[in-house]
């Protein structure tokens, strides 16, 4: 990932931030600011993600814009799945799950409908991309 991107990522995540979720568009998909436990460090680690609803749950890819490795987001999310997001001015807890099967490609077919650039990504790289399920808690 070029440094442009992750300069254009950080000012979005940071707006994020600042607007409590409320606005967050990249490309044809809504955004939403993600907050995860870090694996080694144990402290709070936000990203911005593109994502898709399904039902109450929110839809987002482990894309990392096809790089062979999986993001530090999804690495964090296998290794303790709560979570919180910031969406529509709302904090909401969630709990990641991985879709996988039928699920998952109904959900892909759907993701790529709604923005190409994540078959792009898939095409780049030799992992299947992670589909990640992230279900409201309590």
């Amino acid at each position: 990932m070029g440094t442009s991107l992750r300069v254009f990522w950080r000012i979005h995540r940071a707006f994020l931030r600042l607007t409590g979720g409320r606005f967050g568009k990249v490309g044809p998909m809504d955004a939403l600011l993600l907050a995860t436990t870090g694996r080694k460090s144990g402290e709070r680690r936000d990203v911005v993600l593109n994502y898709m609803r399904q039902g109450d749950s929110y839809v987002v890819v482990a894309s990392y814009a096809g790089e062979d490795r999986d993001p530090a987001w999804w690495r964090n999310l296998k290794a303790c799945p709560d979570a919180e997001i910031r969406v529509g001015g709302k904090r909401l807890r969630v709990r990641a799950r991985e879709a996988v099967g039928a699920e998952r490609e109904g959900v892909w077919n759907r993701v790529i409908a709604a923005d190409h650039a994540y078959a792009e990504y898939q095409e780049r790289t030799k992992r299947r991309l992670p589909v990640v399920i992230l279900e409201l808690i309590g």
